[in-house]
């Protein structure tokens, strides 16, 4: 949990504060937004107003057993058993946020998608032992996708617990995932079932790829986002780290599928109210990436 000592000043006084250790990776901004604030005069988050009602308080607390930092902390530790117990969160029909994020990446979200044929993991989460007992509950893991090679965390627990075949792309294989069981190639887009397609996005890594489920729901990794701030869809050229071109040219690929939400691993969810809304965001938004 946070220290006490290093708590920011830029916090409200109260209970609960952000210390020192903040890493600036929206998660507590984004599961609690009426009681976390981004402060731009030290780049990280604080505690903008206390929580005020028994929502908000489990709101926070479900924050603070996210922050991949431990960086939230409380003088009130009470009521933590039900946020422990609050993930996997459902989204959408069955596509649920798991939490738990992982410092070893940089708070990047990862979901459940909770299927007859079995449950499909995207990316993964830090494996707590609260979350660990959820999943099991709710039907365990079948598959896990890696979308790229910086999300991979506590994927050989995973694995371990609930013996799931792995998937990635070649393109990001590294030591730590060398063991991984499905290695998908090339540029095609994969069909892992009917309602299942993997589809290669490179670019922000060698070997990115998104999940496309339903054609409705898009887990994005780090290719594609929705920017709170901007209120639009983006991709981040700073954080390229293979080529800006090659994404380009994934992104206009994506032209080609139908999806209304997109689900990436850092920032924010979006649901477009539509197909055509979606596709006409996307364009703009390559348009945008090729003129600078």
């Amino acid at each position: 949990m946070a220290r006490l000592e290093d708590r920011l000043p830029e916090n409200v006084h109260g209970d609960y504060f952000v210390d020192r250790s903040c890493i600036d990776c929206d998660v507590c901004r984004q599961i609690a937004p009426s009681v976390f604030a981004r402060e731009p005069a030290v780049e990280q988050s604080i505690v903008a107003r206390q929580p005020a009602t028994p929502g908000e308080h489990l709101r926070v607390a479900m924050a603070l057993v996210s922050c991949p930092t431990a960086s939230i902390g409380t003088a009130a530790p009470g009521g933590m058993a039900a946020a422990t117990l609050a993930f996997p969160e459902p989204i959408e029909e069955d596509v649920y946020y798991c939490g738990y994020t992982s410092s070893s990446s940089y708070g990047a979200a990862s979901y459940l998608i909770r299927r007859p044929q079995g449950n499909v993991l995207v990316d993964s989460p830090r494996a707590a032992r609260p979350l660990l007992k959820r999943i099991r509950e709710l039907g365990g893991v079948r598959t896990m996708v890696l979308t790229h090679r910086d999300d991979v965390a506590d994927h050989r627990i995973f694995h371990d617990t609930f013996g799931c075949d792995r998937v990635i792309h070649e393109g990001d294989v590294e030591d730590g995932t060398a063991l991984a069981e499905v290695k998908i190639q090339g540029l095609d887009p994969v069909a892992l079932a009917p309602d299942l397609t993997l589809i290669p996005v490179p670019g922000h890594t060698r070997g990115s790829v998104a999940l496309l489920l339903r054609d409705r729901y898009l887990f994005s990794g780090d290719h594609l986002f929705f920017s709170g701030e901007l209120g639009r869809l983006d991709a981040s050229r700073e954080v390229c780290w293979y080529s800006w071109a090659e994404q380009i040219r994934s992104m206009e690929r994506l032209l080609q599928h139908r999806f209304t939400w997109v689900l990436p691993g850092h920032l924010r969810r979006y649901r477009a109210p539509s197909e055509d809304a979606m596709r006409a965001e996307l364009a703009e938004l390559i348009d945008r990436m090729k003129r600078g």
